[in-house]
C-alpha cells in the first residue's frame, strides 16, 4: 500500500497490512486521511515528525469549520492517533501528540436553543421598577452576551468585572482562566444595575457577589433556574428552557453569524474542540430549515 505524499505514511500503511492484514479499502481510508493532513502541514511549513498537539487540534478545527461532521472528525483523529502511536512504537518520536485529544462525542442530540427574536423577548421580560428586576435583566444580558455556565454567572465576583474595558475574567473548569467580552448592551445593563439595583439588595452588607439574592447573599443556581423559567412564561416562550439554553443560544447565534469555531470554543471555555463542534451541526440544521421554508423547491 503506497502513499502519495510521505515515506512515513507508506511505512505505516505497510506495517498495518503486514501486521493486521487490513483490507485495501481500510488502508486507502487511512492513507487519504494522513495524506490530507500531511499536505495541510506542508502548507504551514511543518512536518509530520515535529507536529504538536496544538497543530492537530487546529487542523481538526479547520476541517470542522469547513463542514466536517463529528463522525468524520472522529475518523480523522483515529487515523492520526494510530499513525502517531506507530511512530512512538518505532522510536521515531518521543511523545504522541494525539494522546490528550478527546474524540468528538457521536450521536448527541442538538442542544435546545432560542431564536434571536425569542431571546429579545426573554431579555425584556424582567420588570425594571425593582432592584431584583434590574438584577435579573443584567444577569440575562450577561449570560447571553458571554455564554457563561450558570455556576460561573451566579458565582461572579466584582473583581472579575472590568466594565471600562468591557470584559469579564472567568475561572472555569479546572481553574482555567479566560477573558470574555461583554458587549455594549451587557455593559450598559450591568452599569445600571450596579448603580441602581445592587445597593438595595446588599442592604449595606459587605459581599463581592455581583448578583446577590434579595437577602444580600450569593444566589444559588436553583434560584436563577426558577427565575429564567418564570421569565420565559412572561415572554410567551412555550419551550422548556434553563440557564444553559441561553449558553447554547450564545454559541449558536455566533456560529450562525460566521464566528470561527475556535473562537467559540475559547469563549465557552471548552477544553476540547470536539465539544464545540455540535454548533456546526446546529448551524447546518438552521440552514436546512431556512432553505425548506423559503426556497420555491424546498
Amino acid at each position: 500500500m503506497k502513499s502519495a505524499t510521505d515515506p512515513l505514511i507508506e511505512q505505516f500503511l505497510d506495517a498495518l497490512w503486514t501486521e493486521q492484514g487490513l483490507s485495501r479499502n481500510t488502508l486507502d481510508a487511512y492513507g487519504r486521511d494522513l495524506d490530507q493532513f500531511a499536505i495541510w502541514l506542508r502548507q504551514s511549513h511543518h512536518e509530520l515528525m515535529s507536529v504538536s498537539r496544538a497543530y492537530i487540534q487546529r487542523y481538526l478545527s479547520e476541517c470542522a469549520a469547513n463542514g466536517n461532521m463529528p463522525r468524520t472528525t472522529a475518523r480523522q483523529l483515529s487515523s492520526l492517533r494510530r499513525f502517531y502511536r506507530y511512530l512512538l512504537r518505532e522510536a521515531k518520536i518521543e511523545q504522541d501528540p494525539t494522546a490528550e485529544i478527546e474524540s468528538p462525542r457521536l450521536g448527541r442530540p442538538l442542544p435546545k436553543s432560542l431564536n434571536e427574536e425569542e431571546v429579545d423577548r426573554l431579555l425584556a421580560a424582567p420588570a425594571l421598577e425593582s432592584a431584583m428586576g434590574l438584577r435579573d435583566r443584567a444577569m440575562l444580558e450577561t449570560l447571553y452576551a458571554t455564554g457563561l455556565r450558570v455556576t460561573e454567572l451566579v458565582g461572579l465576583a466584582l473583581f472579575q468585572l472590568n466594565l471600562d474595558q468591557g470584559v469579564v475574567k472567568i475561572i472555569g473548569k479546572g481553574s482555567k482562566e479566560r477573558l470574555v467580552p461583554l458587549g455594549e448592551e451587557a455593559v450598559f445593563w450591568l452599569n445600571r444595575y450596579l448603580q441602581e439595583g445592587r445597593p438595595a439588595l446588599t442592604r449595606g452588607k459587605s459581599t463581592d457577589a455581583v448578583f446577590p439574592s434579595n437577602r444580600g447573599q450569593a444566589m444559588s443556581r436553583q434560584t436563577f433556574w426558577h427565575s429564567i423559567k418564570r421569565y420565559a412564561q412572561v415572554a410567551g416562550i412555550n419551550k422548556s428552557i434553563s440557564p444553559h439554553t441561553l449558553r447554547h443560544a450564545f454559541a449558536t447565534h455566533l456560529v450562525n453569524h460566521g464566528a470561527d469555531l475556535r473562537v467559540v470554543q475559547m469563549l465557552l471555555g471548552h477544553a476540547d474542540l470536539s465539544t464545540t463542534q455540535i454548533y456546526t451541526q446546529v448551524a447546518r440544521e438552521r440552514l436546512k430549515q431556512l432553505h425548506a421554508a423559503h426556497h420555491p423547491r424546498g
